[in-house]
C-alpha cells in the first residue's frame, strides 16, 4: 500500500483545521453517518473515534462510504504525477479517468494489453498503489462524474448515464442506488436550479495558487476570436469531436479564490462532452498540482519564490501543438500573428455571449486537408508548413493522441519522428498538452537568458536539481525573464 499522507491523529487535526492544502490528498469517512468528506467540509466536526481516513475517493467508496452532498468530493483536486517515470498503476489510473470523462469504453483487458502487462499483473500493482481494484476505481470515476453532472447541470438523467459510461439507464440507476443509497432523480430534485439553461460546474484546487502568473501567461498569448482573459475569468471557444460529430461551443472559467475553486460555465452544445471538458479544464489550469511538493523545489530556482505557480495546460492538445510549431524561432507576438491568420482562414464560426469570441480553432482533419500553398500564403515558412501537415495527418488519422493520458515515451517518439519537430518542440508539447511536470525544452533562449548562459549543457546540468518538477522551473524562469526590465 502507499504511505498515508498523514498519520491518523495528524489527519484528524488537518480535518479539524479544514486545511485546504490536503484537499484531494485526504478524505475522512464518518462511521456514524456512512458519509465521507473532503478535509475542507463545513459540516459539524465528527468525533475522533468515528473517523476513518483515506488517500483517495475510491478507497473511501470501497469501504462502503458514500460522498458528502455538501462538500462534494467529486470536485476535489486530483493527484499530480511525481515524476516522468510514472508508476504503471498511475498511468493506468490516468487512462481510466480519461476514458470515463471522454465517454469512451475502456475494457480492462485492453488497458492491460496497451500497458504491456497481463490482467493479473495490472490488478495486483493497481491494488497495491491505489488500495482498490481497477474495476472499483473505474466504478468510482463513473459514479462521481454522474453525481457532478446531476448536481451542476440540467442534463436529462438518461444523458448523464450515457455520459458517465453506463450502457443503460437501468444499470446506472442500480449502481447509483447501490453505492449512494439514493436514486439519481432524488439528487436532481434537490437542486433549486435544475432548469438552468447553462451548466455551471465547480472544480476545486489546493492553495496557494498564483492566479496572476497563470492569467498573465494566457493574456500574453490570447488568440483574438478564440480566447480572452477578463479579470479572473478565462473565456474561449471550443470544438470537440463526439461520436464522429463535431460540436462547437464556448466556456468561461472564473477563479473564486475565497473558495479555492474555479466555476465553469459551458455552452449547451457541449453538454454531451462535459465530463471531457472538465478534465481538460483541470489540465489547462493545473488544478491537480500540489504546491506542498512543488514549491520547495522552486525555492532553489533563481528568482523570488512565487508560491502556487502553475503549469499552463491546453484545452485541445492538437491546437497547442500547432501553436508551438508556429512559435518556433519567433517571438510570442509573431506566433500570435501567424496563428490568428490560420484561424481566420480555416476556423469555423460559432455564436457566443461575447462579440470578441466568434471562431473555433481548426481541427486536425481541416488542416490535414489544407494545401501547402494555402498554408504558405499565410506567411508560414515551408519547413513549418510540412510540420503542420504531418502533425495534422497523424492526429486526424488516429496515430497520435495529445492529452494527459497519452503514453509519454511513445508520444514523444512519434512527435520527434515528424518533419520539422525537434526536441524543443516535442518537450513544449509534452509540458503543456501531456501535462508532463518534468519536461525541459533544451536550448530555450528564455531559459538561457534567465540563467545567464548560452551553453545548453550548462543549463541542462543545472536543471537536474529541479527534477521531477523541471516544467514548473521553466515557468518560473520564463516569468522572471518577462518581468526583468
Amino acid at each position: 500500500m502507499r504511505r498515508m499522507v498523514l498519520d491518523a491523529d495528524a489527519a484528524y487535526l488537518a480535518v479539524k483545521a479544514r486545511d485546504a492544502r490536503f484537499d484531494g490528498r485526504l478524505f475522512v469517512g464518518v462511521t456514524s453517518t456512512g458519509v465521507y468528506c473532503r478535509p475542507v467540509c463545513r459540516v459539524r466536526m465528527p468525533r475522533r473515534e468515528n473517523c476513518r481516513f483515506f488517500e483517495t475517493r475510491a478507497q473511501a467508496e470501497g469501504a462502503a462510504f458514500r460522498p458528502c452532498l455538501k462538500c462534494r468530493p467529486e470536485i476535489a483536486p486530483g493527484l499530480s504525477a511525481m515524476d516522468s517515470s510514472q508508476q504503471l498503476a498511475e498511468v493506468a489510473a490516468r487512462q481510466i479517468a480519461h476514458a470515463v470523462h471522454a465517454g469512451e469504453a475502456l475494457p480492462l483487458p485492453a488497458l492491460a494489453a496497451g500497458l504491456g502487462v497481463t490482467d493479473r499483473h495490472l490488478r495486483r500493482i493497481f491494488q497495491s498503489a491505489h488500495g482498490v481494484s481497477p474495476h472499483a476505481y473505474l466504478d468510482t470515476q463513473r459514479l462521481l462524474l454522474a453525481k457532478q453532472l446531476l448536481t451542476d447541470t440540467a442534463l436529462p438523467v438518461t444523458q448523464v448515464a450515457l455520459a458517465s459510461g453506463f450502457g443503460s439507464l437501468r444499470r446506472f440507476n442500480a449502481a447509483f442506488a447501490g453505492h449512494y443509497r439514493l436514486a439519481p432523480t432524488a439528487l436532481r430534485k434537490a437542486r433549486l436550479d435544475a432548469r438552468a439553461p447553462r451548466a455551471l460546474l465547480r472544480l476545486a484546487y489546493r492553495p496557494p495558487y498564483d492566479h496572476a502568473a497563470l492569467l498573465a501567461f494566457f493574456t500574453a498569448r490570447q488568440l483574438g476570436g478564440v480566447e480572452a482573459v477578463d479579470g479572473l475569468e478565462l473565456r474561449r471557444t471550443l470544438g470537440w469531436t463526439h461520436q464522429g460529430r463535431r460540436l462547437h461551443g464556448w466556456l468561461a472559467c472564473r477563479f473564486v479564490p475565497a473558495r479555492h475553486e474555479v466555476h465553469v460555465q459551458a455552452a449547451p452544445a457541449l453538454a454531451p462532452v462535459l465530463g471531457a471538458v472538465l478534465q481538460a479544464v483541470r489540465q489547462t489550469l493545473d488544478l491537480d498540482a500540489d504546491p506542498a511538493r512543488i514549491d520547495p523545489v522552486l525555492a532553489t530556482v533563481p528568482g523570488p519564490l512565487r508560491e502556487g505557480l502553475r503549469l499552463p495546460g491546453a484545452m485541445d492538445g492538437f491546437e497547442l501543438a500547432v501553436r508551438v510549431i508556429l512559435g518556433q524561432q519567433v517571438t510570442v507576438k509573431a506566433a500570435r500573428t501567424l496563428t490568428a491568420r490560420l484561424v481566420a482562414r480555416f476556423g469555423a464560426p460559432v455564436q457566443t455571449p461575447w462579440p470578441d469570441l466568434m471562431l473555433i480553432f481548426p481541427d486536425a482533419a481541416t488542416l490535414a486537408a489544407a494545401s501547402a500553398d494555402a498554408l504558405g500564403s499565410l506567411g508560414i515558412v515551408r519547413q513549418r508548413v510540412r510540420a503542420l501537415q504531418a502533425l495534422a495527418a497523424a492526429v486526424a488519422g488516429g496515430r497520435l493522441a495529445l492529452h494527459r493520458a497519452a503514453p509519454l515515451d511513445a508520444t514523444l517518439a512519434a512527435l520527434r519522428a515528424l518533419p520539422g519537430v525537434g526536441e524543443w518542440t516535442a518537450q513544449l508539447i509534452a509540458m503543456r498538452a501531456l501535462a508532463w511536470p518534468d519536461a525541459w525544452p533544451p536550448a530555450d533562449l528564455g531559459l538561457m537568458n534567465a540563467l545567464g548562459t548560452r551553453e545548453p549543457r550548462q543549463v541542462a546540468t543545472r536543471a537536474e536539481a529541479w527534477r521531477p518538477w523541471r516544467a514548473y522551473a521553466v515557468m518560473k524562469l520564463w516569468h522572471l525573464q518577462e518581468n526583468t526590465p
